[in-house]
Formats: structure tokens, sequence, C-alpha cells
């Protein structure tokens, strides 16, 4: 494992399923590799016109303001939603059927549910987006590895071996050994 912390941006959306791919792995790695993992939620339409997923993107967007400890477990839930089970992730009752589940209380969720027409959050999620685009993203998930003072793109969720190499790192596979313990 790496001395220091070195920062790892995923920028994703959940209508990505390569997304999910990608940031189900780098959850995995980060204490392994010794990395400060910084989810970002994007907007793939934002880069790739006509995707459905605005609302579930501003929602886990408010998240992330209010409650970043959670963001991980709400955006596991949508994709569980949509990908998994074959469930909604548009509708508000969509959305906070899937924070409940993730462990939000439903005022909690229902609060940044209707937090998520608000300038504040439509801005960060216009910034974070176009943050992705600045990087040179052209679709979703694109992972930002900050190394040694450089910034390293990597587009899609099958790229996790050259992140290994850029970080110093060992790659044994999406689901290390350790992590595959718990399963």
């Amino acid at each position: 494992m790496g001395s220091l912390p070195r920062t790892v941006e995923l920028f994703y959306d959940v209508l990505s399923p390569y997304s999910w791919l990608g940031f189900e792995i780098l959850c995995r790695y980060q204490n392994i590799w010794n990395i400060n993992l910084q989810l970002r939620p994007s907007l793939i339409a934002g880069i790739m016109k006509d995707s459905g997923s605005l609302s579930a993107m501003r929602f886990l967007t408010a998240v992330n303001l209010e409650h970043p400890e959670m963001l991980e477990k709400a955006s596991r839930e949508l994709w569980m939603r949509v990908w998994s089970r074959n469930e909604d992730i548009t509708e508000p009752q969509s959305i906070l059927a899937a924070a409940e589940k993730a462990g939000m209380s439903a005022e909690q969720a229902q609060g940044l549910l209707e937090k998520i027409a608000t300038p504040k959050v439509k801005n960060q999620l216009k910034e974070t987006t176009e943050a992705a685009c600045r990087y040179g993203a052209f679709g979703l998930p694109i992972t930002v590895a900050h190394v040694d003072g450089q910034t390293h793109m990597l587009f899609g969720s099958d790229r996790m071996e050259l992140l290994a190499h850029l970080l110093g790192e060992k790659w044994m596979g999406p689901v290390p050994p350790a992590v595959n313990a718990r399963l």
C-alpha cells in the first residue's frame, strides 16, 4: 500500500451501468490502495444528450452536499433499483424509496428531495458535470487520479488495472481478497 493518500475522483451517473462497475471496484479498493476517493455525481445528459437521470443525480448531489456519508449507499441503491430490479429512478416516490432503503429516514430523504430544484443543487450538479468535461469526459464513468502532481483521466470501468499501475498498487481483480472474504 502506498504511504501517502492520493486523490481519485469518480465522476458517475446512476443511469450508467459502467459507472456502477467502476464505483463498486473503487469503493472496494479505496482502503487497500490508500486513496482519498471522491465520489462526484455527474449528469451524463450534460455530456451525452437525452439521458433520463436528472432527478436522481440532483438528489445524489443534494445528498453529497448535506450528508456526504450517505452518498455511497444512496448511489448504490439507485443502481440496484434501475439495473438489478428494473425499477424506476425518475419519480419522486422511487427516489424516496431508494433513499430509505439506503438508510435515510423518511424525513431526511424528503428534505433532500425538496432541495433538488434549488439553485444550489442545480448549480453544483452543473459544476461537477462541467468539471468532468474539462477533464475530457465524453461519457461516464471517468476516474481522475491525482498522483505526484499530475492528473490522469481514465474513461470507463475497465481501466482499473491501469489505475492501479498509476497509483503504484497491485490490481487483484474486481473483488480483492480482503473484500471477497466479507462478501
